[in-house]
């Protein structure tokens, strides 16, 4: 009786948690084919120069709670198909409850992360709480700590290759900013993919100016060119 009492104030307590900085209600775009809204994770584990989430990167806690989320999504049963998780970085905060949840209401749930827990990402889908993952290639091994602040390349890598071997439903994409990454860089990616036997598209995102970012870059300098990039290997667009 009294452990499961605890686990009820353990769950309470977690519920509570403000780990969510924003919450988009509605999003046709961000989850492919599917109507789903957008959970923004307060926090990350990296600091990319082109980032202009810095807003909620720099914030440790955020505005709602797990609670807030679980609320909303009940009065969406029906009407929406998907939740997807972002921010910031939302593998740094306890996913598993949280998936166990917004499953058992039905939901449909698309993971947006830069790959480098693994653990976590290797426990989410062998328990059935993923069903898709956008997953940032943030630039080849010998950039990657220059663009990121991180070291964890390796750990990106490993989830890559987990997910690849799994056959899991899930995509791959590099923000594009021309000062940072140039042709030979993606072409790069490419050939690291295709070694990998990456099948799906390969999608690469072009930067957007803000009025801040994390490395207070602006607008290109350097032109990129697109008919220099590889797409025989794999399929790659742009957008």
């Amino acid at each position: 009786m009294l452990e499961k009492q605890e686990n009820i104030n353990k769950e309470n307590n977690f519920l509570k948690n403000k780990d969510i900085y924003d919450l988009t209600r509605f999003t046709h775009l961000d989850y492919p084919n599917e109507l789903a809204c957008i959970v923004w994770f307060s926090g990350c584990n990296m600091r990319c120069q082109y980032c202009y989430n810095d807003d909620i990167v720099f914030n440790k806690t955020g505005n709602y709670s797990y609670e807030d989320v679980l609320d909303f999504l009940k009065k969406r049963v029906g009407l929406l198909d998907g939740v997807v998780l972002s921010g910031g970085e939302a593998t740094g905060k306890n996913l598993l409850e949280f998936c166990s949840k917004i499953k058992e209401l039905g939901f449909l749930i698309k993971l947006d992360t830069n790959g480098i827990n693994h653990q976590l990402i290797e426990e989410l889908t062998t328990n059935k709480l993923l069903d898709y993952i956008a997953l940032d290639y943030k630039a080849p091994k010998y950039k990657f700590t220059q663009i990121t602040a991180s070291n964890k390349y390796d750990d990106f890598e490993k989830t890559l290759l987990y997910l690849i071997d799994k056959e899991f439903n899930f995509e791959v994409r590099t923000t594009l900013h021309s000062d940072l990454l140039n042709e030979e860089d993606i072409n790069f990616i490419i050939n690291d993919l295709n070694s990998k036997k990456y099948k799906n598209d390969y999608f690469i995102q072009k930067f957007v100016n803000t009025e801040t970012n994390i490395g207070n870059i602006h607008d290109e300098v350097n032109k990129f060119n697109e008919h220099l990039i590889k797409n025989d290997l794999i399929n790659v667009v742009f957008r």
